[in-house]
């Protein structure tokens, strides 16, 4: 078990980790999880004009394919934590691996929007199993000095997933059957799982106290309504007024579940770890920041696909760099922490990403796609950057009792700047184009204006980090001003 200080107890089935082969091999296997989920998103983001029109539904209304998913992943996030505890790492991790494998295969099988969602959602108690719990068995292995390593160890299988996604997506979907998106996570889950169940091992906790049913209620209802409004925005399946009702209803839980959780031992989403600055702006304020940026891969592969023409193949060899281009980055992205420290970097990379998100609205039919490409791949870069950042931020200053807290509180924010992204995208595409009309070109330009305007918003509140924060993962030493 972790001691106090982050650093990893000698007696602990990893302090074998210490050697080099195994401090490699568990990032890598928890990579399993990571790779399955993001090649999952990406994939079947360049894959739904097709998926639209084999289901015979709009292409926008196939963005409740995109967030049932996550928003599943967000509801039960704060119940992994718990399970993880209860039954070990180990074991949950590699359940969890099965249950996201077999929905993916249901997915593929879906004759139905409907059943689609129904089956995404499945998908997401896996993916809520399986990625948090995985980020817990490197939180509990590594010490807080070799986060940053950690981290990136396993983040680069995960990067192979964004990086093929949508190019496989593309040609799966043009020269096979748009079904192959989800079918190709079943080998990928099976050696994920037989890998799990030989290396990685179950680290002796305090058996957890009793679940908050109650909370756990309150939060996802909650959010579940909230996110049930959002979507109906644009096509409404009840009438208005039930709509905004049971949106209201979702946001009184959620203000609700404040009080409830306040000086609460063992809520279901502690709160309290926002009395911590770095948690609290990391999340909150990169949170707000994930929002604007997470439109954006919705966006682009509807843009080249709907609004230029291209096919779902050429689609996906312009978007995939957005990935590939995260590899370049991180050697990069820790040299720039040490030189500009936590609060710079997140505020000025900030700037950018607005400014690169509002640049795709300058983008035209005729523009080369060698320009295109470009574009993709610096967006790549500084999201890149941004997301590794706030990610290494949040669990910075998180004292060791409360890693398994922190790992479903701050998942929880993170998924839902997924889907609100998404929702937002779809949302604004919408209502610019107004009822029962494709965007057209001039109105992916405006929504993209406006996500960017969104991103800039929250570059100011990483000011009010102090710039020694979190010093002892990011290296970074304020300059002595001369006497």
């Amino acid at each position: 078990m972790a001691e106090s200080d982050g650093r990893t107890d000698p007696e602990s089935p990893y302090a074998a980790m210490r050697s080099r082969k195994l401090s490699l091999l568990i990032p890598l296997i928890v990579a399993f999880a990571f790779l399955m989920e993001q090649l999952d998103s990406t994939i079947v983001t360049t894959a739904i004009p097709a998926m639209a029109r084999s289901l015979g539904v709009g292409a926008l209304q196939m963005s409740a394919a995109v967030t049932s998913y996550i928003l599943s992943l967000a509801v039960f996030i704060p119940l992994s934590s718990w399970v993880a505890d209860r039954f070990g790492t180990r074991r949950v991790f590699a359940l969890a691996l099965l249950i996201f494998t077999a929905a993916s295969a249901l997915c593929g099988l879906a004759q139905s929007l409907p059943a689609l969602v129904a089956m995404r959602v499945l998908q997401g108690f896996g993916g809520a199993m399986t990625t948090p719990v995985g980020r817990l068995i490197l939180l509990r292995a590594f010490p807080r000095e070799q986060l940053v390593r950690a981290m990136t160890y396993m983040s680069i299988p995960a990067i192979i997933g964004p990086t093929i996604g949508p190019i496989l997506g593309g040609v799966l979907t043009t020269y096979a059957n748009w079904r192959w998106v989800f079918y190709v996570n079943v080998p990928i889950g099976i050696v994920g799982i037989l890998l799990a169940l030989r290396f990685v091992e179950d680290t002796p906790v305090a058996r957890p106290a009793r679940f908050d049913i109650a909370g756990f209620a309150l939060c996802g209802i909650g959010l579940g309504l909230m996110q049930f409004g959002i979507e109906n925005l644009r096509h409404l399946v009840l009438p208005r007024g039930i709509v905004l009702a049971l949106a209201s209803a979702g946001v009184l839980l959620l203000a609700g579940y404040v009080p409830y959780a306040r000086n609460r031992p063992g809520a279901a989403l502690d709160l309290s770890l926002f009395s911590i600055r770095t948690f609290r702006i990391s999340t909150l304020v990169g949170g707000l920041s994930r929002t604007g940026v997470n439109a954006v891969p919705f966006m682009l592969p509807l843009l080249f696909q709907i609004g230029f023409g291209l096919s779902a193949v050429q689609s996906g060899l312009l978007t995939f760099i957005s990935s590939t281009s995260a590899l370049a980055v991180r050697p990069v992205s820790a040299w720039l922490l040490r030189r500009l420290g936590f609060r710079r970097l997140l505020a000025g990379n900030g700037v950018v990403c607005a400014g690169v998100i509002a640049s795709f609205a300058a983008v035209e039919a005729g523009t080369p796609h060698w320009v295109d490409f470009l574009m993709v791949l610096l967006f790549g870069l500084v999201r890149s950057v941004q997301f590794m950042m706030t990610n290494t931020l949040t669990y910075s200053d998180t004292p060791a009792a409360k890693l398994s807290n922190s790992t479903a509180l701050g998942g929880v924010i993170q998924q839902l700047t997924v889907s609100f992204g998404v929702s937002l995208a779809a949302v604004l595409l919408g209502a610019i184009a107004g009822p029962g009309r494709q965007p057209d070109v001039g109105d992916f330009h405006a929504a993209f204006l406006l996500v960017a305007l969104i991103t800039l918003l929250s570059a100011p509140g990483f000011l009010a980090l102090r710039e020694d924060d979190a010093q002892h993962v990011s290296g970074y030493r304020r300059a002595e001003s001369p006497a």
